[in-house]
C-alpha cells in the first residue's frame, strides 16, 4: 500500500484542504492512505480518522523546545513546549511511533538539526529521510545516510498543507494493522518522491495570515 506519511489539514491553522478534497486528490494520485499531522493537534486527524479510519492514520507534529518530532498512532493530543525527551516519552506512553520530520533542513528553524538528531537518534522509530518540501535535496540524501547508519527505517511524505501537494512523496510498503506491524513494514518499505516547487510555501504563508485575520 502506498501511504503519504506527512500531511496537514484545515485543522492545522495553515492549510486549506478539507477531508473531501482530500480524499480525491489521493484517489487521483494513488495513494492508500494519509497520515495527518497537524501541528500541535490531533483535532482534524481524529476526525477525520473517525469517518475513514481506512484511509487515514491518526498522527500530530509536535513542536519541542529543540524543534519538530512527528508522531503517528495517537490517541492522545501531545503538547507542544515540551523536551524532546520527554515529548518521546509521552508519544511512547500511548503505544505511538515516533520519529523526526525535515531533520537536516537547514531552511527551516523547526528541523532539530543534526547534533540534536545524534542525540535522541537511539529513540527514535523512524526518520524522514524524504520530505517534498525540502528545498535542498542534500538535505533529505543526508537524513537518508544518517538513518541507514542507525539501522532506522525511513519515512517518506508531501508535507502537503494543500491538496494538490498530496502524493509527491510516499511510502510503499505492506498492509499492517497497527503500529508494531507498521514498523516492520517500513523497515522494507520503497521510498518515493520529487520535490515541491519552492512556490507551495506561499500556500502555508497565506493560510497563516488568513488564519491571523480570521482570529481579529
Amino acid at each position: 500500500m502506498r501511504i503519504d506519511l506527512h500531511c496537514h489539514t484545515l485543522y492545522s491553522g495553515d492549510s486549506l484542504s478539507t477531508m473531501d478534497q482530500l480524499l480525491r486528490q489521493m484517489d487521483r494520485c494513488g495513494l492508500d492512505m494519509v497520515a495527518l499531522t497537524d501541528h500541535n493537534t490531533l483535532a482534524g486527524a481524529l476526525e477525520f480518522h473517525a469517518r475513514a479510519p481506512d484511509r487515514f492514520l491518526v498522527g500530530e507534529e509536535i513542536k519541542t523546545r529543540r524543534g519538530e518530532l512527528l508522531a503517528l498512532f495517537l490517541t492522545e493530543e501531545v503538547p507542544a513546549g515540551l523536551s524532546l525527551r520527554e515529548t518521546i516519552a509521552r508519544v511512547r506512553a500511548q503505544g505511538g511511533l515516533v520519529g523526526v520530520p525535515h531533520p537536516l533542513d537547514h531552511l527551516r528553524d523547526e528541523a532539530i538539526g543534526r547534533a540534536a538528531l545524534e542525540e535522541i537518534h537511539a529513540e527514535l522509530d523512524f526518520v524522514e529521510v524524504f520530505n517534498a518540501r525540502v528545498v535542498y535535496p542534500a538535505d533529505n540524501r543526508l537524513a537518508q545516510e544518517l538513518a541507514a547508519v542507525w539501522g532506522l527505517p525511513g519515512s517518506a511524505g508531501s508535507d502537503a498543507h494543500a491538496p494538490f501537494e498530496l502524493g509527491r512523496a510516499y511510502v510503499e510498503l505492506p498492509a499492517f494493522d497497527g503500529a508494531e506491524s507498521f514498523l516492520v513494514g517500513l523497515a522494507r518499505a520503497q521510498i518515493h518522491g520529487r520535490l515541491s516547487s519552492p512556490a507551495v510555501h506561499f500556500v502555508s504563508t497565506y493560510a497563516k495570515w488568513r488564519k491571523r485575520l480570521g482570529a481579529r
